[in-house]
């Protein structure tokens, strides 16, 4: 499950030292440390299988009976290639597996991808390698060979520790096994993260406090905590079309939202996003590529990047079903389906929509150099001043910034001031 929809910039990150695998043929170029508001170069690599689908993701996996893993494994490395050599003299600060179920290639497959990456582009000091994982008892069984491949952190879809609230969700593993992932994960890799779902049908504020209270106690230094969205063409939205599926009501979801910030506040890992929290220092470095609005390459079936060439940012994407993108790779080097180059509006949007998630906002720099502008000169100034005394929002010599407030109304609050 991935993300729905007075600035205190953190300072520097410090990320993981690199891996063993990453330093293997580290292609030179820059390996200074980022600063804590640049948004480093990422690169996201898309598995687009799953044992099963989940009815609530509407995202591109899908069910194979055989997957021939050898003609996968040349593909992606034949289309990272083909994205390296439109990106010289980058260094990567994070690479991504996600999908799909990305615990279910081959360790062969993920080892090969961070080698490759490493003598393409290079990697960054302390680069950031997370792989999502499930916690079946199989996928369990290849933590240690991930971690060897190079992984230094690993994201664990558990969604629920409750075993009745897992079967709604259609997940295949119990709570016990998911106990037994995170600590094998734990001992496996240097940063841990985990995701967990809220706000499902029935569910009171009591109920999610008691569960929420377990997953802090085991200490790791990340989460991931989403409210439960129907979400187009999953089998959640037929449901609640017919009447089957009875959602919470907005009283109910702010209530849980306002308790997962307090309880996580209290326990030392604030909201630096919308749905994630973190010790400081721990924040996820891929997603603040995103947020932040840097530039990330993306391969595999359906995988979207954002990619400056010749000074001019483009969007990329991928064909999207698998044997489609499969053919098109082995037969052009990649499977790239559209290519655009972005406005200046376009730009701007998609800035405001990324980076007014973060609780740190969008720094000044960015807006200079995305638009050439300064905050207060991009937007009407009455509308500004109206949402900076709604208590919305906040603009400073750091940049603008949505509050506590304004973040639980994103989506009126962006429409109001790009409106």
């Amino acid at each position: 499950m991935r993300p729905n929809r007075a600035l205190h910039v953190p300072p520097t990150l410090t990320l993981t030292p690199r891996s063993a695998a990453a330093d293997r043929g580290n292609g030179g170029g820059s390996n200074k440390e980022l600063t804590s508001t640049e948004p480093g170069f990422g690169l996201y690599v898309h598995w687009p299988f799953c044992l099963s689908k989940c009815p609530y993701c509407d995202f591109n996996s899908h069910v194979r009976a055989s997957i021939d893993h050898d003609r996968w494994r040349a593909a992606l490395l034949l289309e990272l290639d083909h994205y390296a050599a439109l990106t010289p003299n980058r260094n990567l600060t994070s690479i991504f597996f996600g999908g799909g179920t990305p615990s279910l290639m081959h360790p062969e497959t993920v080892s090969a991808i961070i080698e490759r990456a490493a003598q393409r582009w290079g990697f960054a000091d302390g680069a950031e390698i997370t792989l999502e994982a499930n916690p079946t008892s199989v996928e369990r069984e290849k933590f240690g060979d991930i971690a060897k491949a190079g992984v230094n952190r690993v994201s664990l879809g558990l969604q629920a520790f409750d075993d009745d609230a897992l079967k709604f969700l259609g997940r295949t593993h119990s709570f016990a096994e998911g106990l037994a992932a995170l600590d094998t994960a734990m001992g496996a890799f240097r940063r841990v993260s985990f995701d967990l779902i809220y706000a499902r049908p029935g569910q009171t504020r009591s109920a999610w406090e008691a569960e929420l209270t377990c997953a802090l106690m085991f200490g790791t230094e990340h989460l991931s905590l989403y409210q439960l969205t129907i979400e187009s063409n999953t089998v959640f939205e037929g449901a609640h079309r017919r009447g089957e599926l009875a959602m919470p009501d907005e009283d109910t979801t702010a209530a849980l939202y306002e308790t997962t910030q307090a309880m996580c506040e209290a326990a030392g890992l604030p909201a630096y996003e919308i749905s994630n929290h973190a010790r400081p220092g721990a924040e996820s470095r891929h997603n603040l590529t995103y947020w932040r609005y840097g530039d990330y390459v993306g391969i595999g079936p359906g995988a979207h990047g954002r990619v400056t060439k010749g000074g001019v940012k483009h969007a990329t994407r991928q064909h999207r079903a698998p044997e489609a993108w499969l053919d098109n790779v082995e037969r052009n080097g990649h499977a790239t389906r559209t290519d655009e180059p972005l406005d200046a509006t376009t730009r701007l949007s998609e800035m405001m929509l990324m980076g007014l998630r973060l609780r740190e906002g969008i720094a000044r720099d960015r807006f200079i150099a995305e638009t050439k502008k300064a905050p207060e000169d991009l937007f009407d100034p009455r509308r500004l001043a109206m949402l900076v005394e709604g208590g919305l929002l906040a603009v400073d010599t750091a940049g603008l910034r949505a509050t506590d407030a304004g973040r639980q109304r994103l989506d009126a609050l962006t429409a109001r001031l790009l409106g």
